[in-house]
């Protein structure tokens, strides 16, 4: 495991959050451009440039996991090799009582070679984004809460924050390819996240923002 400390994680914290934390305390913030909570220094790792082995030093990392934010893009060609998805898409819901879809997450395999005649691999990326009219509402309530005088300050139209995508990156011990399961094969999607306690609580997901559907 790398050096968490350089993330803004205190000795002894563990990163492993669930699904809706990743998409509702992280990516959601990420693009409405408000700060985290818990204040975690997640890197921006932009086109996916790396191969999965490549990651470690610059992704944070927490066991055999890598945690970073990218840009929404096609082209997920690295060096040596490529991202394919697995044309799976898994919605993120809330677990309030109003349950609501709050995200995506697609199911990526890498893919070694030159598309469409790569080999597969054991490494699998699962790839969280936001519902487009969630990351349309983000961009907007942003550009209209800016104060006159920041616009005054600045003519540059503000950056497009509302492509970004998180990314949780992992080598399975099972056979990928003749399975063709993208679960991950060591918590089972049961496992309660250890950012129970610091994370706001599912009962103030009403407070958050988020659009209806």
């Amino acid at each position: 495991m790398g050096d968490n400390n350089a993330y803004g994680l205190p000795p002894g914290f563990r990163f492993f959050p669930t699904d809706e934390e990743i998409v509702v305390n992280f990516l959601y913030q990420k693009a409405a451009r408000m700060p985290c909570y818990p204040d975690v220094n997640i890197p921006d790792l932009h086109l996916h440039p790396y191969d999965p082995w490549e990651l470690e030093g610059k992704a944070l990392s927490e066991g055999n996991k890598w945690y970073y934010y990218s840009r929404r893009t096609k082209n997920r060609t690295t060096e040596n090799g490529y991202w394919k998805s697995m044309d799976v898409d898994e919605p993120v819901l809330s677990t309030g009582n109003n349950s609501r879809t709050v995200g995506v997450k697609r199911y990526l395999v890498f893919h070694l070679g030159q598309p469409p005649n790569g080999a597969w691999t054991n490494w699998i990326m699962h790839e969280y984004r936001l519902l487009d009219d969630a990351a349309s509402t983000t961009s907007t309530n942003t550009t209209t809460s800016t104060s006159s005088s920041s616009r005054r300050r600045s003519h540059r139209k503000p950056p497009d924050y509302s492509k970004w995508v998180f990314c949780k990156v992992y080598e399975s011990t099972s056979d990928v390819g003749s399975s063709g399961g993208g679960g991950d094969d060591d918590d089972g999607g049961t496992e309660l996240s250890c950012l129970d306690e610091v994370f706001l609580s599912t009962d103030d997901l009403d407070e958050i923002s988020l659009p209806n559907y």
